[in-house]
Parts: structure tokens; sequence; C-alpha cells
């Protein structure tokens, strides 16, 4: 055998390697998800930057707060893609800061959707009008997020909003639309962007904000996650999403400190990626990358 014919041969075996591991990772992967899937709820803190955005899935059903930043638009539709999302049954873009809503019209216009609730909040940018136009393409309206609106997510899953609870702020972040997710014993409290005067809102309607795991308000800024609503949320853990060396210095190093004096385990998007948690109802553990 010639040495030119020897190196073709071993550059084709070199590639069947390749493409044998390729499949197997990715069968493995299938597996793992579908695995993962049944009699649980997962729950991705889908890394976009900086910005949010959460993929629930749980009964066969999958809910999907905010979409991230613009930028991240065409990772978030290869992430759910991956995770053979077809339909979206509910979405809940929390307030239309860019973001949160930066790849809303590119999921809208790849996905199925269910409903598609948000605050009574608008703005002139053009992600907004870009989702606005998206929706009316596919004949979608707006549900107006409102505290203790329910979503079906089906048996042992109950969701509810606990904001917005007021028409108009002069802060868009507090527009934000809370909510609190439980699954059979595991609790979740989602709160978009809110800060410390929606947080006094909440507070004033007396909800049990107790939860196990807190999706962090607004990326960890020093004007949210005020010492008395941490208290009662008192969370195991907390996920703050936000983008490396961001120019907003989040997370804000006082926020942190008010987490670790309860103890919580602290997962963050900008040193751990996307970040997968399971609960099969009574024990909550992240899934390894």
């Amino acid at each position: 055998m010639s040495r030119k014919t020897w190196l073709k041969y071993a550059l084709i075996c070199v590639s069947l390697i390749f493409i044998i591991v390729c499949i197997t990772i990715s069968y493995k992967s299938t597996i793992k998800t579908s695995l993962a899937l049944e009699n649980n709820m997962v729950t991705h803190f889908i890394d976009v930057g900086q910005g949010d955005c959460t993929l629930i899935q749980v009964n066969n059903k999958n809910l999907l707060i905010d979409s991230g930043t613009s930028d991240s638009k065409q990772k978030l539709i290869r992430y759910l893609k991956k995770n053979n999302i077809i339909k979206l049954d509910y979405i809940i873009a929390t307030h239309p800061h860019e973001d949160h809503i930066g790849g809303m019209a590119s999921v809208i216009k790849n996905f199925e959707i269910g409903e598609f609730y948000a605050p009574k909040a608008i703005t002139s940018t053009g992600v907004f009008t870009d989702m606005i136009h998206a929706l009316r393409d596919k004949n979608l309206k707006i549900k107006i997020a409102a505290p203790n609106t329910s979503l079906n997510l089906g048996p042992n899953a109950t969701c509810f909003m606990l904001s917005p609870n007021k028409t108009t702020y002069d802060n868009l972040n507090n527009y934000s639309c809370a909510l609190k997710i439980s699954y059979k014993n595991s609790t979740y409290l989602f709160t978009g962007d809110i800060e410390t005067q929606a947080e006094q809102e909440i507070l004033a309607n007396n909800y049990d904000l107790s939860a196990d795991v807190l999706k962090v308000a607004h990326h960890g800024s020093k004007t949210s996650s005020s010492k008395e609503f941490l208290a009662k949320v008192y969370p195991k853990i907390a996920i703050i999403s936000c983008g490396i060396d961001n120019d907003y210095g989040h997370p804000n190093k006082e926020t942190l400190d008010r987490l670790k004096k309860l103890n919580t385990i602290i997962y963050r998007t900008d040193i751990s990626k996307t970040i997968v948690l399971i609960s099969d109802g009574s024990k909550i553990k992240k899934l390894d990358n």
C-alpha cells in the first residue's frame, strides 16, 4: 500500500470514528433528556448572556419565560430545537426590555404557541414591535399578566402569577410578571426584573413566597432582592442570569451577601452557562452540563 493510499485510508477511518462518537453522544443526550422528563419537572435556565430566559417542562407541557437578548436569539432557537420543542404551551414575556424579549419574535415564528402572556406595558423599541408583528402574523393575542392568574401545567403542578400589582409604574422593571410554580413538594419563584417597590407590593398581598428555587430578580442587581423579600422566600437555591463581565456589575456584592447569609446555593449563568434543575417532586438536583 502506498503512503498516499495509506493516509487516505487513515483519514477515512478517523472520520468514521468521529461520526460514530458524535452519533453516540447525541443518542445518549436524547436518552438522558427523555429519562429526565419522565415524572419530573425540568427547568432550564438558559444562558443568553446579559438577559433572562427559562424553559420549564412538566407533564408534557412547555412554558417559556422570556427569551433573552437579540444577540442570543439563534442560540436560543437551537437550544429549544435540541430539546425537541415543537410547541410552547405558554409563553410569558415578563416585561418589554430587550434583554427579556429580544428573541421573542424568532421564538414565535419558529414554534407553535399556545397562550402568550405579558403585562400591559408597551415600548417603542424595535424588538417590541417585532414581537407584536410576529404575534399578529400567527393571530395570537396577548393575555394580560395579572396577580392570581393560573396556568394549567397538568397533574401535581400549580402555576400562578404574583404581579404586576399596579397598572402604571415609573420604572419598566416593576411591570415584571412574577410567578410561583410548584411541582408536588418542590417550589420555584420567578421574579423577572422586579425591584424593591414591586417586591413590597407582593409582600403586602401576603402570598406564601417560600420557595426551594429563586430566579433572582434583575440579574442580581442591588435594586432588587431586598432583605425582607429574601427572608420570606428563603431559597435553598438561587439562580442568577447574567453576562460575563457585564457593564452593570451584575450580580451586586450586597445581593450575593444577602443570599449567602441564608446559606443559599448560588448558581450563575456567567460562570456555569446554562443551568438545568430536575425535580422528582421532593428532591431538586442540578444536572451536569
